[in-house]
């Protein structure tokens, strides 16, 4: 026997209109405009988006809700992705809803070693007294500055020596942008003077990749961001791997203390520029991706203005060239977490194998070298491996850059009182009548710990710095290191210096701020 059952429906229908609201956070119509208006013509990828996070921040002064929802509507991204990318970088200012803004401009106060021994924290409190409206004073690591500290940066105009009357009439004229490096050698005069000589050669057939890459290995350059793996090697090493291969380079310098890269940018960037494309040319790179640390908004305007000069008229076929830039994450100097910044992501290392050269930019092989390995190609192409190998010292070969940030030379020709790591210090004395480089000898208590070398007489004269160089000098300190200074002249703020022995006993002047060009192997360190 059948039976009829009644069923209510009702409330399934109810459910059913509940359902089709939208989950999630609901796209802000006005938000979504401002966004498409940022971002104009260019690609919606997820590679972009730590790029279109900077358009944001600096459009507004800071990340709101809002906007983040609206960016990953048009990126077509879950706002979790988004957000989350935007809390990992130092440089985002996200605000919640109802989180109030933040003032309209930052000043940043580098707080790390150079900058407090030159008395930042009674500059932070000083500029905070001043009670500047609308103006937030927060500390800041290294800022790549140490020459000049103390350092206060004002929104991305960095003061260097900096004073509270600096930064208030910098709060006051609202100078907020770093002015391009004005020593910087234009993309006309480098090629006047022979430049892109060495990379139209082997394009044109007159040097072979496999000639290059052996030039490379012949002359022991090694990666100079820290882990040292032979250049040559490397090279050939990716160019063995299949096509499409690309090309990433690492600017973001933020050791504490560290400033060598931004040295080389700022006087001569079409010589790494040059060493660049040689690279990408004997390898076989399609693209070139240059990541620069967002603290260096002087280098990276310099690098769009000579980029784009460079595309308007090249001297050859280029790669397609593209300027990332950083946003304050320590991390990102590892070669693996600059890759997944470049790819829009969090900074995060990765895990090896498979390596970089293998699976790297966007899961093709990949070469990654720090900007100063790629600033001696040309000089090394030009003058021979014989002439980079024959710098070393003690069984090493080639030259290796210091970033001297204090006043190394004291005037009555003792050593400084204070040095960081003995294999990171090769600092200048007066002996006998000359100058000698100084190198730090640590004792075994201070081993390991730079701070512990305060006031220890630890110093032992070691072997002048390379003399296989064209001596000169340059008005605006454009003669930095390396190929256009002496193995005895190291350049400074406002010039060179000269380190030969002086008519009547003279001291040399202040040497702070240098980058030193210094013989691998003249350093006594552990290793």
């Amino acid at each position: 026997m059948t039976r009829s059952t009644v069923v209510d429906t009702s409330m399934i229908d109810a459910r059913r209109d509940r359902r089709g609201a939208p989950k999630g956070r609901v796209v802000d119509p006005a938000a979504l405009g401002e966004i498409r208006a940022l971002l104009a013509d260019a690609p919606r990828r997820r590679d972009l988006l730590i790029e279109f996070l900077h358009r944001i921040q600096d459009a507004h002064g800071c990340l709101s809700a809002d906007h983040l929802v609206a960016l990953a509507h048009e990126l077509k991204l879950a706002p979790t992705e988004v957000y989350e990318v935007a809390t990992f970088y130092h440089h985002f200012d996200v605000v919640k809803e109802g989180d109030a803004r933040p003032p309209a401009i930052t000043v940043r106060v580098c707080e790390t070693l150079s900058c407090s021994m030159a008395g930042a924290p009674a500059l932070h409190a000083a500029i905070e007294r001043l009670g500047l409206k609308d103006v937030r004073v927060i500390g800041a690591p290294c800022v790549g500055r140490c020459e000049e500290a103390p350092v206060a940066v004002v929104g991305r105009h960095a003061i260097g020596r900096a004073s509270a009357d600096a930064v208030a009439d910098a709060v006051r004229e609202r100078r907020l942008e770093q002015p391009i490096p004005p020593s910087a050698i234009a993309c006309a005069d480098y090629r006047r003077d022979g430049g892109y000589r060495t990379l139209v050669e082997c394009v044109n057939g007159e040097r072979s990749p496999d000639a290059v890459i052996a030039e490379l290995e012949h002359s022991s350059l090694r990666g100079l961001g820290g882990a040292g793996f032979p250049t040559g090697r490397k090279w050939k090493i990716v160019r063995a791997e299949p096509a499409p291969r690309l090309m990433a380079v690492n600017i973001d310098e933020g050791e504490p203390g560290t400033f060598k890269d931004r040295h080389y940018l700022e006087r001569d960037p079409h010589r790494f520029l040059e060493g660049m494309l040689v690279a990408a040319w004997a390898v076989g790179v399609d693209a070139v991706y240059v990541y620069l640390r967002d603290e260096y908004a002087g280098c990276r305007a310099l690098l769009e203005r000579e980029i784009a000069a460079l595309q308007r008229d090249p001297p050859c076929a280029l790669p397609e060239i593209h300027l990332r830039r950083g946003a304050g994450a320590y991390i990102c100097g590892e070669e693996s977490a600059m890759i997944e910044s470049i790819e829009g992501k969090r900074g995060m290392p990765r895990l090896r194998p498979p390596y970089v050269a293998q699976v790297g930019l966007f899961g093709r092989p990949t070469l990654e070298h720090n900007m100063e390995t790629l600033y001696w190609v040309r000089d090394i192409l030009e003058k021979g491996a014989e002439w980079f190998a024959a710098q070393g010292r003690h069984g090493r070969k080639g030259l290796r850059s210091f970033s001297v940030g204090r006043h190394p030379a004291r005037v009555d020709g003792r050593p400084p009182a204070r040095l960081r790591h003995a294999a990171a210090a090769r600092l200048l004395h007066r002996q006998r009548g000359g100058h000698r480089a100084l190198a730090a000898r640590p004792c075994a208590r201070c081993r390991g710990k730079p701070d512990a070398l305060l006031r220890r007489r630890i110093l032992r004269p070691v072997h002048a710095l390379p003399r296989g160089h064209r001596e000169g000098r340059d008005a605006d300190g454009a003669a930095a290191l390396g190929h256009r200074a002496a193995g005895r002249t190291v350049a400074g703020d406002g010039g060179c210096v000269d380190l030969r022995a002086r008519a009547g006993g003279a001291q040399p002047p202040r040497l702070r701020g240098q980058v030193l060009p210094a013989r691998a192997g003249g350093v006594d360190s552990p290793a």
